[in-house]
């Protein structure tokens, strides 16, 4: 499979609604000069890619480049560092990449083969805990032909490799600022990307500018972006409603969506785009504790708990019901729990539980984290245990912890049931399945089984044409609902909110889910 411009869109998002105020959708002339300010909670924790599994790459897409890419409205990568990259034989082995010619950094380094090899191969050397390397499990060796020419070899078919390259984690860096085997650690930033970061203050703000020297996919429609990061989303949303920001991209809550979406006092100026997000949250059981462990105590949760009242109660319709690991818009989403468990139903979920002998209450600890999804994640957890409680058939506590240490607990498997999110890595249904199985799987709570990770994986790894893998992924998904080890709740949708003077919003989504800032403008007139 060639990864050029006509490439077949056959592994991802298989739509992506947009609902737009008005004016998102106009075509007026952009007004260049004045920089457009984006403002968002999303502040990356590190500048250089070596590091960085998180929320840095919504920076990291704007200044760095990749390999290959997704443009907008693309759904499989797309050239944008190289010119052209394929698989080289039929076992999808050998990924081999050629790159545009005359390509350079912002500091006029030269955006060689060389360079390529360097940046990937230092993620693999520094191997920082929790960082990109993750990805790079099938990945044995790394060679290049000349400037322009360079092949991976895998250790085992893996057609998601494109998909991988095309993460910002895989971003090119030149070799001159950035060490071999530590990580950059003078708070700068270099790379090749359709902007230059030309300020940056931790906390405050990151300021863009235009890189003349950029050679790739984008369509630049502004000069420069200013992102200003906050803390807090209401003041986030405040500073929109006062025109001291011009767009919001993560960090707009639920009640504040709904205010802008029914016009209330203040909002009258800004419009909103909505599109179906890949963001999930699920619970994880952790099959070694004395309750959670029981495989009828699981079935019995998830035949109670009530999904639409999760989402109406808690996220206002941001959000939807998810009945699978894959969500809706990635191929091979199923709604395997609702076709095994059906409508919630107390009497079903007793008599699952007295089938094996448990006639008293189950006690069980649900834990969360207070700091990593927002303000709403303790309303969730306490919908959810009022659900179950209300039950007669569990007697739920909830505790939470802020990131750092919830991190620690649950991975010492201290945990009976806790909550997580997954924001894909790309848009495959591979990376909704393969990271939270296996020994050593994300969630550092063992989930071993043979089928999905010996048989299931490296057959949908051998096809190219992701479209061809469904049969898999849907086996893969009905052993995780016999199992319960995992249990789906919902699915986030997406918005930008802007003032009416910005366009280009229902352009700025990535399928990713990263905010291509270069698709925003200011309009010249009304």
């Amino acid at each position: 499979m060639f990864y050029r411009t006509s490439l077949q869109a056959a592994a991802a998002l298989a739509s992506i609604s947009l609902l737009a105020g008005c004016g998102l959708f106009g075509d007026e002339d952009s007004g260049d000069g004045e920089k457009i300010i984006v403002g968002t909670t999303s502040e990356p924790t590190t500048l250089d890619p070596a590091a960085a599994w998180d929320g840095s790459w919504e920076l990291f897409r704007n200044v760095y480049q990749t390999l290959l890419s997704f443009p907008t409205g693309s759904s499989a990568p797309q050239p944008d560092a190289a010119e052209g990259c394929r698989f080289t034989d039929a076992s999808n082995k050998v990924f081999q990449c050629t790159l545009r010619p005359g390509l350079t950094f912002s500091n006029g380094d030269a955006l060689d083969a060389a360079a390529v090899k360097h940046s990937i191969d230092r993620i693999r050397t520094i191997d920082v805990e929790g960082g990109p390397n993750g990805l790079l499990g099938s990945l044995a060796s790394i060679e290049t032909t000349g400037q322009e020419t360079i092949t991976f070899r895998l250790k085992a078919a893996d057609a998601t490799f494109p998909f991988i390259l095309a993460t910002p984690a895989m971003s090119l860096v030149p070799p001159s600022e950035y060490p071999a085997d530590q990580l950059r650690e003078d708070g700068k930033l270099t790379g090749s990307g359709p902007y230059v970061l030309s300020e940056y203050k931790k906390g405050e703000k990151a300021e863009l500018v235009k890189n003349a020297k950029y050679q790739g996919f984008a369509n630049m429609q502004n000069d420069g972006v200013s992102i200003r990061y906050f803390q807090e989303s209401d003041v986030l949303v405040e500073a929109l409603k006062k025109k001291e920001i011009d767009a919001i991209y993560r960090g707009l809550p639920s009640s504040r969506v709904v205010e802008i979406q029914e016009g209330q006092e203040g909002t009258e100026h800004l419009q909103l785009v909505e599109t179906v997000g890949a963001d999930i949250r699920y619970l994880v059981f952790n099959s070694k504790d004395p309750m959670a462990g029981k495989l009828a105590v699981r079935r019995a949760i998830a035949q109670v708990v009530n999904r639409d009242t999760l989402v109406a109660n808690v996220y206002q319709g941001t959000a939807e019901p998810l009945y699978s690991m894959v969500p809706k818009g990635i191929s091979g989403h199923t709604t395997e729990f609702f076709d095994r468990f059906g409508e919630p139903d107390v009497k079903k979920a007793k008599e699952i539980l007295e089938e094996e002998g448990i006639t008293e209450p189950v006690p069980l600890t649900f834990w969360y984290t207070t700091d990593r999804y927002g303000s709403a994640t303790k309303a969730e957890f306490e919908e959810l245990k009022r659900q179950l409680d209300a039950s007669g058939l569990f007697e739920i506590t909830i505790q939470g912890k802020p990131e750092k240490d919830f991190q620690k607990g649950y991975k010492a498997g201290e945990y009976p049931v806790f909550g997580r999110g997954w924001f894909p890595d790309f848009p495959d249904p591979d990376n909704f399945i393969a990271p939270f199985v296996g020994e050593n799987n994300v969630l550092s709570t063992p989930y071993e089984n043979a089928e999905i990770t010996e048989q299931l994986l490296p057959q949908s790894r051998r096809e190219s044409d992701r479209g061809a893998v469904t049969k898999q992924f849907e086996r893969a998904q009905e052993i995780l609902v016999d199992d319960v080890r995992l249990l789906p709740l919902w699915q986030g949708k997406l918005y930008v909110a802007a003032s009416e003077e910005i366009g280009g919003g229902e352009r700025a989504l990535d399928p990713q889910t990263v905010m291509q800032m270069w698709e925003l403008y200011r309009k010249a007139s009304w």
